[in-house]
């Protein structure tokens, strides 16, 4: 029966995806937002460069979608159409179906409306729409839709809204102020006007690693703190975190609005998880060490790897690892304790992990290479590895007076966790020794002035103060830098010769510029090949300055 129905599918695009079922339920999502919903600045070529989700961007005939997206000149389906790209874009609803179709039986169908530059506070606003009127067409597109599922004989159920909106809102003295209760009034009116009073909602946040996560910080935490507020009063809706997702590089400084294609993949996994959490569906548990693999009350040399998208490892896929000399070695576990805190705590270590590839988009930063590296070279202390990293971060949000988005303060995360680590170790029988914290700057902060000349003294401020609530004054710090952002904007700052000062007034501070990586498509981000340098490097480095 399915062989026939596929075939009767490629007759016609328009097609239902297949006959009805008098009776069948289909779960009926709702994905509706602006720019960073539809898909902008993405490339659906482009999805070939990302191992985890070569593929995605190939027709679904088994899932219906029903689109109308953009402003004046809208892309609309005007009914069911398998599930695929429009205008060349990738938007979240993509990988979302790959994972939600891989993890849980039963059809499903997409309603996306979504358009860019569109306001809460006007264009989908429920009682006052104005502007596009996105509010008026999204119940039109999403009730057709509902309404042709039901002629059809199948039982359409309401099962999840994905939003993401917000950023035009910044730009409004009024919607900014209001954000949180007209996304309140927006759900409730969704929800009355649909008549689905148990539709849950899944907010994505703003993503603090585009431009305006620097240049708009105060009004990007306004926003969120009105997201916040919503999800923390509302049962049925739910926070998305999404700024430890990959974020395009722009022109120029390298900066940019968008998620680009990167992003819009890694944005749809993560909506995917989020929804598959609440139908009960979670991740398989990641491998933890059978035992310790020292002796009890050994010495171990902890390690404290810190940073943002570089040390997270944004664009380094375990896929590529075959074609780097010694690469494969480093997709088996090593016999070195590892645990992690990556993305703002998004994605944690339950306990101590033999060292592998740990990422959350089968990624993985310069830890697994300079585990290896220090473990090869090395007979005399055994070594562990504890990685905190968020890169949606900037240096601002590492220092302990931290920021006016107080929600992206992560000194006392930081400390919590290297206190954590450490007790990990006696609790599984170690002796920790602090070896050495290595950092790796912050990429964005190289791209904006603002942030490019206060870089190093904010991040002595950080150095100081955990040295001080660590009681470890002579703690050493390994600062690793990549060649800052080269454009006329910023060159007036010199940042590495700050950060070199900084090191040469502290002997327990050491810094290095890396600069012999091989060659790069991006800026800003590293590849897997550089990833793997970097961490081999930085083994070197330490060994060289005497770290243990």
């Amino acid at each position: 029966m399915r062989i026939l129905i596929g075939l009767c599918l490629l007759a016609s695009l328009f097609a239902s995806p297949r006959p009805a079922t008098a009776g069948e339920e289909i779960r009926v999502f709702v994905f509706a937002g602006q720019s960073n919903m539809e898909g902008a600045d993405s490339k659906v070529a482009d999805i070939e460069r990302f191992p985890p989700f070569r593929g995605v961007g190939e027709p679904r005939e088994d899932v219906r979608y029903w689109h109308v997206i953009g402003r004046e000149d809208k892309a609309d389906s005007q009914g069911w159409v398998p599930l695929q790209p429009v205008r060349n874009m990738v938007g979240p609803e993509l990988v979302f179906a790959r994972d939600v179709t891989r993890q849980t039986a039963g059809d499903i169908a997409i309603v996306k409306v979504a358009a860019g530059g569109t306001h809460l506070g006007g264009d989908w606003n429920p009682d006052e729409p104005s502007g596009f009127a996105m509010y008026p067409l999204l119940l039109k597109t999403v009730r057709a839709a509902m309404d042709d599922l039901r002629e059809q004989g199948f039982e359409p159920r309401l099962d999840g809204f994905f939003w993401h909106q917000g950023e035009n809102d910044m730009f409004d003295e009024g919607f900014l102020a209001n954000y949180g209760a007209n996304l309140a009034n927006f759900l409730k009116h969704v929800r009355a006007d649909l008549d689905a009073p148990e539709l849950r909602f899944y907010i994505g946040e703003l993503c603090t690693k585009t431009i305006w996560g620097m240049d708009l910080r105060p009004r990007m935490a306004d926003i969120a703190r009105g997201q916040r507020s919503v999800t923390d009063a509302d049962p049925l809706a739910e926070y998305v975190p999404t700024s430890h997702v990959g974020v395009e590089i722009g022109g120029g400084a390298g900066m940019h609005y968008h998620y680009g294609t990167l992003g819009q993949l890694e944005h749809g996994a993560n909506y995917a998880a989020a929804y598959l959490a609440n139908a009960g569906v979670r991740p398989e548990p990641r491998p933890t060490l059978a035992r310790w693999p020292f002796r009890a009350g050994q010495d171990v040399d902890l390690w404290i790897l810190a940073g943002h998208r570089n040390m997270e490892g944004e664009r380094a896929f375990v896929q590529e690892l075959d074609a780097i000399e010694g690469g494969k070695a480093l997709t088996r576990p090593q016999r070195i304790p590892y645990r992690y805190s990556v993305g703002g705590g998004v994605h944690r270590s339950e306990d101590w992990e033999p060292l592998a590839p740990a990422g959350l988009y089968d990624t993985f930063g310069p830890e697994v290479s300079f585990g290896a590296a220090m473990r090869r070279r090395s007979s005399r202390t055994p070594i562990a590895i504890a990685k905190f990293t968020h890169s949606g971060s900037q240096i601002i949000d590492w220092t302990p007076e931290g920021s006016v988005a107080t929600a992206r303060n992560l000194y006392p995360a930081f400390l919590a966790f290297v206190r954590d680590s450490m007790q990990a170790v006696r609790d599984a029988g170690g002796t920790p020794r602090l070896a050495g914290v290595v950092y790796h700057c912050g990429e964005n902060d190289m791209s904006w002035h603002p942030f490019r000349k206060d870089a190093a003294t904010r991040l002595a401020s950080t150095i100081a103060r955990i040295r001080t609530d660590l009681d470890l004054p002579e703690l050493p710090w390994f600062i690793s830098q990549q060649p800052p952002t080269d454009h006329e904007s910023v060159n007036g700052v010199d940042v590495v010769a700050d950060m070199a000062a900084l090191a040469a007034a502290d002997p327990h501070t050491h810094h290095r510029l890396f600069d012999g990586f091989p060659p790069q498509p991006k800026q800003l981000v590293l590849d897997t090949a550089a990833i793997v340098w970097l961490g081999r490097e930085w083994a070197d480095w330490v060994r060289e300055v005497g770290g243990r």
